[in-house]
């Protein structure tokens, strides 16, 4: 069994059945809720029983190949995702074996006359299954459409688990890095310097200024003869 599974799984299977489903088991209903309005057109509820047997079968067929889908991806679903395809996965089983049932009542109603009225019975119930089957193929939708299951995207970048931590937080124990800022020196200006010696800073260019001769008084003439 095994063997055949995993065969089978590259084919990605389960939306072809699962679209087949759908459309027999719709029509199935439908068809035969038109033919409680034409009690005269007999060939309405025998197309009725056929596509609902057809229905029930594509129905195990869809829950079937939906389960090698899921152990398929389930690893690479994140928690969210987990979640609604369980949720869809029991309902395709319940709906698998209500289809099932339903498929072989309704040949009975049509095949034995003491059960032929339960007919409106059945159809109040066929209505709820496929009411319950439309939701269960929306989850399929959010599946697919909302988080990638089964699709080239879920493969590139899978959803991530659920509490996954970003690796690039530094945590709070790690020691940042200190960056010095250089300031600049402080002059000093408290004194002026003394004519004819050179000022002991730099100026704001690097050069040091060559020192300003000083100029010496002449000295005081003496008296002057008269």
């Amino acid at each position: 069994m095994d063997s055949v599974v995993k065969f089978l799984q590259p084919y990605q299977l389960h939306p072809v059945v699962d679209h087949f489903s759908v459309a027999l088991l719709f029509v199935a209903v439908l068809i035969d809720l038109i033919a409680s309005t034409a009690p005269n057109r007999i060939w309405l509820r025998y197309t009725a029983v056929l596509l609902m047997i057809l229905g029930a079968i594509a129905a195990g067929a869809s829950f079937a190949t939906g389960d090698m889908e899921a152990d398929r991806i389930w690893n690479a679903l994140g928690q969210p995702a987990k979640d609604v395809l369980k949720t869809h996965a029991e309902l395709g089983e319940y709906l698998a074996i209500g289809f099932g049932v339903l498929a072989l009542w309704r040949l009975l109603i049509q095949s034995f006359g003491f059960v032929a009225g339960t007919r409106p019975i059945y159809l109040i119930v066929a209505v709820v299954v496929i009411g319950v089957f439309g939701y269960q193929a929306h989850l399929g939708g959010v599946l697919v459409y909302d988080y990638g299951a089964g699709t080239a995207l879920m493969a590139s970048a899978p959803v991530p688990a659920e509490g996954a931590s970003p690796a690039a937080a530094p945590s709070s124990s790690e020691t940042l890095p200190m960056v010095s800022v250089p300031t600049p020196l402080a002059t000093s200006a408290t004194s002026t310097p003394l004519m004819g010696t050179p000022s002991a800073l730099s100026t704001s260019s690097g050069s040091v200024p060559t020192p300003v001769p000083a100029v010496q008084p002449s000295a005081a003439p003496t008296g002057a003869s008269m």
